[in-house]
């Protein structure tokens, strides 16, 4: 080694524990890797978008007792208007998507989200946290499994939730493609190849485009659909 040193010193080369000028930081010479954030700085701060859930026994509790939570049901008009969770407001995922940031400013406290099954909430949750609202929770299994754990819930009249019409939507569009390549030419197989395509795609990244094209229909409103103005006027207010 002392060799090394002595021949490194004729070629000229400096030798960084005599010239730690030469080789930067001396963070270089460090076992434990790179130096930290200069004083006084912080570091990046990573935000965990993993939903918190909640079981739909723990949200019955917080709600008998009088806990302080909001509940946000991201469900359609029309699903919201069949049965919902007694209290809970009804905010449309698209309508929420669109005013993410003005919606969570109105948001102080602990927040559930509900949906169906817990697709649609989950995806609620990545678009509050995108603004860096952190306090919110998904309630598994969504509103029907609140109902049979005994939580109080208001019901209207009877229509399909958006997942069963999605279900039955995709099944006939691939029947249909697979008769009508059987019968009439067999590129109408494709529809069949799409559908399920966009299925797996579905299940990859926890979104549906066709629950959101399905949610615009006429079946799916009523007179009295959730607007920017109407939620903002019925949530609690900020206590900041």
């Amino acid at each position: 080694m002392e060799r090394l040193e002595t021949n490194a010193g004729r070629l000229g080369v400096p030798n960084p524990t005599t010239h730690p000028q030469v080789f930067g930081s001396s963070s270089v010479l460090s076992d434990t890797g790179p130096a930290g954030p200069p004083p006084g700085r912080k570091g990046p701060k990573a935000m965990n978008t993993n939903p918190q859930t909640t079981s739909p026994s723990e949200l019955k509790e917080w709600i008998t007792s009088g806990a302080d939570v909001v509940v946000l049901d991201v469900r359609s008009a029309a699903e919201f208007e069949t049965l919902h969770i007694r209290g809970s407001y009804n905010i449309p995922l698209p309508l929420l998507a669109e005013h993410t940031e003005e919606l969570a400013a109105r948001l102080d406290t602990k927040v559930v989200l509900v949906c169906q099954s817990g697709v649609r909430a989950t995806e609620a949750h990545a678009n509050l946290a995108s603004v860096g609202f952190g306090n919110a929770h998904v309630l598994a299994g969504g509103v029907p499994s609140y109902q049979l754990a005994g939580g109080e819930t208001v019901e209207g009249s009877k229509r399909w939730a958006l997942e069963r019409q999605v279900r039955m939507t995709a099944g006939t569009l691939v029947v249909a493609g697979l008769a009508g390549g059987k019968f009439l030419s067999p590129q109408l197989r494709t529809v069949a190849g799409l559908i399920g395509a966009g299925l797996t795609f579905s299940a990859a990244t926890n979104t549906c485009a066709m629950g959101k094209a399905l949610s615009k229909m006429p079946w799916n409103k009523t007179g009295n659909e959730p607007t920017r103005e109407s939620v903002i006027a019925q949530l609690p207010a900020s206590r900041s």
